[in-house]
């Protein structure tokens, strides 16, 4: 492996607030190129509007930033979160909960977090801090739990205890129902949103019975729900219009969303979901709406045939902000908002599966202006990305590996 890899870097644009325009000035070296994805598309489908998916590609001068891989000790991480003093907070898929620090030491698992059913794409998933875990040290994490009818996507929370061996006083705040008997597509991110209350992603289960889910607002499946720290809907959440409606729904129409983030200057929430053969989609999550699956989508079955309709667009129904055919297979992602490196400010990165890459978006007025991949040559499936307390970029992969991306 080569364990120290340099890129090219991109310009620096960022991303614009829905109501005025704040872009940055591009450097005057950053000169878009043909886009990254040269490899012919699923579908004909054609875009909602022009730069929806196969942006331009960037680069700037080399040695712009350094990439190490400082550990490979983990087993399948699926989640991490950056602790106030440098170290990582790191989930494992079979339900250890492990703290590494920034130079890659590896700690025992930490106990006292109930089980996991592990199966197909199950395990320990997403999590996050508390956002005042200084002092609280609250924890709260996504998990795959077994239960009377099959398994279901549940969050966690505890207490990281001061000797950091264990997880106090954990209790399960909200399960997503219904439990459906499958091993796929959970979700399982979760993040806080600016006014201090617990997004998670929850997926549609896959399957073709629990598929239409993702539409009702009387299910948790396929879904960004929005809840206090309680576990209890939160307050502000949107009111759907079915009878039966859940309290707790901030969005509706997903796939199997595992990417959420929240971007530093406008406090907008975008999410990643994985689509079918094809159709993988970038979203700025508005409150109420509805994004579509599977009633449209640029994707289709992995059999090749067409999902429903063949439906790209319709009435009422939100359009991704960019997909991605072929799919890279979006995980986590986050926004880097580190003045370490220049150009990437309040630029999304995202870890990408099926790609094996880092692919870094430049974003401009709420669209994709330019797309990077990065880490490409690791041949890693990338799992979740966050930035540290020093500033860095931490990666995880699922083979194990904790990569950390600074200037050099």
């Amino acid at each position: 492996m080569n364990r120290h890899v340099c890129f090219l870097v991109g310009c620096s644009l960022a991303l614009g607030a829905c109501s005025q325009n704040q872009d940055e000035e591009a450097a005057p070296d950053a000169t878009p190129t043909a886009p990254v994805e040269t490899s012919a598309p699923n579908t004909a489908y054609p875009p909602a509007f022009a730069g929806q998916t196969r942006a331009s590609g960037f680069s700037t001068p080399a040695s712009s930033y350094r990439a190490a891989a400082v550990t490979s000790g983990l087993t399948s991480p699926w989640g991490i979160a950056a602790l106030p003093d440098g170290r990582l907070l790191i989930t494992e898929k079979a339900g250890q909960l492990r703290l590494v620090t920034a130079a890659g030491a590896v700690s025992a698992p930490i106990t006292g977090l109930p089980a996991v059913n592990p199966a197909g794409q199950g395990g320990l998933l997403g999590l996050c801090l508390d956002p005042d875990f200084a002092s609280n040290r609250l924890v709260y994490w996504s998990f795959s739990e077994a239960r009377p009818g099959g398994n279901l996507t549940a969050i966690g929370k505890g207490r990281l205890a001061n000797d950091e061996r264990t997880i106090e006083n954990a209790a399960v705040i909200y399960r997503a129902e219904p439990a459906y008997a499958g091993t796929l597509h959970y979700g399982g991110r979760v993040v806080f949103d600016r006014t201090g209350h617990l997004l998670i992603s929850t997926g549609e289960r896959s399957d073709l019975a629990t598929r239409p889910q993702a539409q009702a607002a009387t299910s948790a499946l396929g879904k960004v729900i929005r809840l206090t720290k309680a576990g209890q809907p939160a307050p502000g959440n949107p009111t759907f219009a079915a009878a039966g409606a859940l309290p707790e729904l901030y969005s509706i129409g997903h796939r199997n969303p595992q990417g959420l983030a929240v971007h530093p200057t406008t406090g907008e929430v975008w999410q990643s979901e994985h689509g079918p053969r094809g159709g993988d989609e970038l979203n700025r999550l508005q409150a109420g709406a509805n994004y579509g699956w599977p009633t449209i989508t640029y994707g289709i079955e992995y059999s090749g045939q067409p999902i429903g309709g063949s439906i790209q667009q319709a009435a009422g129904l939100e359009q991704p902000v960019y997909y991605w055919d072929p799919v890279i297979s979006p995980s986590g992602m986050t926004f880097y908002t580190s003045g370490r490196i220049a150009g990437w400010q309040n630029n999304l990165f995202l870890a990408s599966l099926s790609g094996q890459h880092i692919a870094r978006l430049v974003l401009s007025n709420n669209r994709v202006v330019g797309e990077e991949r990065l880490l490409a040559s690791e041949g890693q499936r990338f799992r979740d990305i966050t930035q540290g307390a020093d500033g860095a970029l931490y990666a995880i992969t699922d083979q194990g590996r904790l990569y950390r991306i600074d200037k050099p």
